[in-house]
């Protein structure tokens, strides 16, 4: 199949779905319950992808041993952005602490 096609495809299938609630949502006025409950569709959503990248490295098996840098860089890092609410902060000893790990512990 022509690549540009199935793109093409793609963005109005994607374009389709979305399109049609945000037109909705801004001609008419949500209730603020609504409004709170979006506030936590952000973690959520980060939650669902970082968990299982952490938690189950390789093979879809769960790994909660010091033996996963990936589980230990994302604790440390999620200590460092508790406590430091710095971004940056928390990505650069994320990935210090990861290599580190990995390098002194052996890959995963």
């Amino acid at each position: 199949m022509n690549e540009p096609l199935l793109i093409l495809g793609m963005v109005l299938v994607t374009f389709g779905v979305r399109y049609p609630v945000l037109a909705v949502v801004g001609k008419i006025k949500l209730p603020e319950p609504v409004f709170r409950a979006l506030r936590f569709v952000p973690p959520a959503v980060l939650t669902a992808i970082i968990a299982p990248a952490v938690l189950m490295p390789e093979d879809n098996q769960l790994l909660l041993s010091p033996a996963n840098a990936y589980l230990v860089a994302g604790v440390v890092a999620g200590l460092v952005s508790w406590r430091s609410r710095s971004l940056l902060l928390t990505i650069v000893v994320g990935m210090v602490v990861f290599l580190g790990w990995r390098a002194v512990f052996g890959a995963m």
